[in-house]
């Protein structure tokens, strides 16, 4: 048996979403500062830039999480590789290696708790029910997910989408039922969520940051032809199509934290 005193009932945490096996904790301020650094500390607070956590409950459902993300953890909790042979060491180096995201994803089982590392990022819960079980992630997003859930590397439907639309050729891709969470530069508040019917979304940028799997990746010209993309001034544009949601940040512009 354990007992977790101050933490999540410190007056100075606030949960700020609660989903499957996970929590959100941020910090409201940062009070282990020196004189030097309280005006940074006090302006960063209140422009919404605090430590987040990622709370595990393992009671609830296994999770597996990004590699090197742990901090703490207390009760029956068990880290395994998850790597089930060679072939599937094999399989998840590659997966790893073209999508930006740890070869070996631990995963921990049991029925305690386990805390992530602090982050100045922004902690977003999704469910893959709401993106038709299969959603397709950007480069670098993920932090975490119910262990249930498959990994699949997605290939883009042509070579000119990393090319031109300055991605990766391949993203990771969740399958299944379960809770994930991902790292983001925007808070959900401002994130943009468009739903799609047999239509299509353009984009200048990598701006999406999630998408359902069912959605047809291609960058194209933001015109007809060579003269109306010129004169638009935009070019090239990443281009998703068919019927699914697209997660979206409003401005690529964000901090390097």
């Amino acid at each position: 048996m354990f007992r977790i005193s101050n933490f999540t009932d410190n007056d100075d945490v606030k949960l700020l979403d609660q989903k499957g096996p996970f929590a959100v904790a941020e910090w409201q301020r940062d009070l282990s500062v020196m004189p030097s650094g309280a005006m940074t500390a006090y302006f960063s607070s209140e422009m919404n830039i605090r430590k987040r956590q990622l709370i595990c409950n393992l009671s609830v459902a296994n999770v597996t999480v990004q590699a090197g993300s742990m901090q703490w953890s207390v009760g029956n909790v068990n880290a395994t590789t998850g790597i089930k042979g060679a072939g599937d060491l094999f399989t998840k180096a590659l997966r790893g290696a073209v999508t930006k995201e740890s070869a070996i994803k631990p995963e921990y089982t049991g029925g305690g708790i386990l805390v992530l590392e602090p982050t100045y990022k922004h902690l977003i819960l999704l469910d893959t029910a709401e993106w038709g079980g299969s959603v397709v992630l950007d480069d670098g997003l993920f932090l975490a997910c119910d262990a249930g859930l498959k990994h699949k590397t997605v290939m883009r439907s042509n070579i000119s989408s990393a090319v031109a639309g300055n991605e990766g050729l391949f993203n990771l891709s969740l399958n299944g039922n379960g809770v994930f969470c991902i790292e983001s530069f925007c808070p959900k508040e401002e994130l943009i969520e468009i739903t799609l019917e047999n239509d299509a979304v353009k984009i200048d940028g990598n701006l999406a940051i999630a998408w359902s799997n069912s959605l047809n990746f291609t960058v194209e010209r933001s015109g007809k032809t060579l003269i109306g993309s010129a004169a638009s001034g935009e070019g090239l544009v990443n281009v998703y199509r068919g019927t699914g949601k697209v997660l979206m940040m409003p401005s690529a512009n964000m901090p390097n934290i």
